[in-house]
């Protein structure tokens, strides 16, 4: 049994598509638990509606855990989670951290998870810096880009710990076999970049446990040149709020243009199967959430606007993240 502690409270679609995403979830796989971390009195209204809609509620895979207090995407990071014990972000990492819990699971706020992530769960020993690494939609499948989110100021040695991590997480979660992993920048020569870049380049290209293939320019990212993307968090969330922000503007102008016209709502309609196909393969919430590598415990952000369907994903993501040991693995990595 997989459990994992659900922060109810946080994201824009809260309580409800958090707690549909949690019963979708696990009524889909039965090895997984989860721990519904919030104010209970909403938490059950809300169950009770979900049950008026006829979705069916197993309450033997979720337990409610009290969590009076909710931290806001307004406050400070550090000072809500050192005040707000009791908040529904901080109760569900300790449930990670007294090994309750397998894994931790939000769609609040990104400050908030960073922070408890590095000082309620913690960090492994020897890991300098926790990187958030999110799934890109690429036309050969999905590339990780690593970091996206989680530390503006990396040093190239933190970036080489996020290569070696990212490329854990690819070939035992992902499944790809020896993957290819690319520093972002301006050209592929080698002498081209910021001081960052050209100070981590030779370190990546040195290191005999990635299969580093040099250099990778944004535009090449969707044609999944890379399996695994190294940057330091500006860059990475520069890259995916910009790959989120064209995949929707794309996603409008194609629909307006197959509505426009009789003919062309005629050629959606007997392409609308291929279509949907083919945009599936760009949607990004299907991949779940992006998980936190080099804690003592599995910590996955979900988008903010998250919806039932994300979360049903980010939760079901967990059960291979811990099936197949990534922690563990990276221990090993490090021990060596």
């Amino acid at each position: 049994m997989i459990k994992v502690a659900l922060d109810v409270m946080g994201g824009d679609n809260a309580p409800y598509e958090i707690i549909k995403g949690a019963v979708l979830a696990v009524s889909e796989n039965k090895e997984l638990k989860v721990f519904l971390t919030g104010q209970t009195g909403l938490i059950e209204e809300n169950l009770d509606k979900l049950i008026s809609e006829g979705i069916s509620v197993d309450r033997k895979l979720l337990e409610i855990v009290e969590a009076p207090e909710i931290i806001t995407n307004d406050e400070a990071p550090v000072m809500a989670i050192r005040k707000k014990k009791d908040s529904s972000i901080s109760v569900a990492m300790r449930l990670v951290k007294e090994g309750e819990a397998d894994a931790f699971v939000s769609a609040g706020s990104t400050g908030a998870v960073l922070v408890g992530g590095q000082l309620v769960v913690g960090r492994l020993k020897g890991i300098e810096r926790s990187p958030l690494a999110s799934l890109l939609p690429t036309q050969k499948g999905v590339s990780l880009l690593i970091d996206c989110g989680a530390n503006v100021d990396s040093r190239s040695a933190h970036l080489v710990q996020y290569a070696i991590m990212g490329s854990i997480y690819m070939e035992n979660v992902i499944g790809i076999k020896n993957p290819k992993v690319a520093i972002v920048n301006v050209g592929v020569e080698e002498e081209k970049g910021n001081a960052l870049v050209k100070e981590t380049y030779p370190l990546l290209k040195s290191c005999t446990d990635i299969n580093f293939t040099g250099s990778i320019e944004t535009r090449q990212i969707p044609y999944g040149d890379a399996d695994v993307i190294v940057c330091d968090a500006f860059v990475g969330n520069a890259i995916l709020k910009l790959y989120e922000g064209v995949a929707g503007v794309l996603l409008e102008e194609i629909k307006k243009g197959l509505l426009s016209t009789t003919l062309s709502k005629l050629g959606a309609m007997l392409s609308k199967k291929a279509l949907k196909n083919t945009l599936s393969k760009f949607d990004a919430t299907k991949h779940g959430g992006a998980p936190m590598l080099g804690l003592n415990g599995l910590v996955v952000k979900t988008h903010g606007n998250a919806k039932h369907n994300e979360i049903k994903n980010a939760l079901i993501q967990c059960i291979s993240f811990k099936k197949q040991g990534i922690n563990n693995k990276i221990k090993e990595y490090l021990s060596e």
